[in-house]
């Protein structure tokens, strides 16, 4: 589950899942939300994520910056992931991402960065929670 948070000049929001797996998939759908226009993105095309890192929050920042990269770039949107994360001595998060190629027309707003500011990852009673704040 995720929710919106209002904040000048940015996007923020916070994410709330039962487990690591689902606050990366959860945030990672938060990030498609506030940026396309998801029921125009189809599913045609997938995308294999894989990013390593010491800490959860860690982990979610470097996926976040993953995923804007691939958006910038490769101009991909997901519309449905799957993610599994190894908790070893380093977090390995391995994400499938289904969605199509972007146009114009798809991008609600072109974000610029994933901040730091107020960046949060915590173990909770009922799970992990996140709050993110992106540049636009």
């Amino acid at each position: 589950m995720y929710r919106f948070i209002d904040h000048t000049a940015d996007i923020a929001f916070e994410v709330e899942a039962e487990s690591l797996e689902k606050l990366i998939e959860d945030a990672t759908m938060a990030f498609y939300s506030a940026f396309t226009y998801l029921d125009m993105i189809d599913d045609s095309k997938t995308v294999e994520m894989v990013v390593e890192e010491q800490t959860p929050d860690l982990l979610l920042f470097s996926w976040l910056n993953e995923l804007l990269f691939i958006f910038d770039t490769h101009h991909f949107a997901g519309k449905k992931i799957e993610v599994h994360v190894d908790k070893n001595d380093i977090l390995r998060a391995e994400g499938k991402i289904w969605g199509g190629r972007l146009s114009p027309e798809k991008v609600r707003l072109e974000p610029k960065a994933i901040t730091l500011h107020n960046f949060k990852v915590e173990k909770t009673e009922k799970g992990w929670k996140a709050f993110v704040v992106i540049d636009i």
